[in-house]
């Protein structure tokens, strides 16, 4: 079953979209956070259920991280779409320290990938259906100027601001 929730936050209404688990806290594994505008986000589709009591620790977790409490967020994902390279590029994704920032190119290096594959990259960082949670926000252009965020590039520089990196 496919549950789902909104939470205000500094970005504007966040949508959480998530499955039923029997080990998260909670209950629930996310599958999809998404941005107000954001390319490809998450629609609420029929026959979902509005479940705002079971997202009450992951809302708690985005809650502390806006306020700056939280650094490092202890949420359960569902396996969720993606393809091999996608999913080892979104895990990479998570080793980005909070409060730091990569470029596409060390990334790519850090993954063992050609210089060719750094495009290939920047799709599948582009497609991270976990914004904020998974640290997308925090990949850069090779010259330090912010590109790409399907939430938008404002959003993506408050994040950056929040983290103060």
């Amino acid at each position: 079953m496919t549950l789902c929730t909104t939470i205000d936050s500094p970005l504007g209404e966040l949508l959480l979209v998530g499955e039923e688990s029997a080990t998260a806290e909670g209950g629930t594994a996310l599958t999809s956070l998404s941005l107000p505008g954001q390319q490809g986000a998450a629609v609420v589709e029929e026959g979902w259920v509005h479940a705002p009591e079971a997202f009450a620790a992951i809302t708690g977790q985005l809650r502390a991280y806006f306020a700056g409490s939280l650094t490092h967020f202890e949420i359960e994902y569902a396996a969720g779409e993606g393809t091999e390279f996608r999913r080892r590029v979104w895990d990479a994704l998570e080793t980005i320290p909070y409060g730091t920032t990569t470029t596409y190119g060390a990334l790519a290096e850090r993954l063992g990938l050609s210089r060719m594959a750094v495009r290939a990259l920047g799709a599948a960082v582009g497609r991270n259906p976990l914004l904020v949670v998974r640290p997308c926000h925090r990949v850069i252009g090779a010259d330090g100027t912010l590109t790409g965020y399907a939430g938008g590039l404002a959003a993506k520089r408050l994040l950056l601001d929040l983290e103060a990196a």
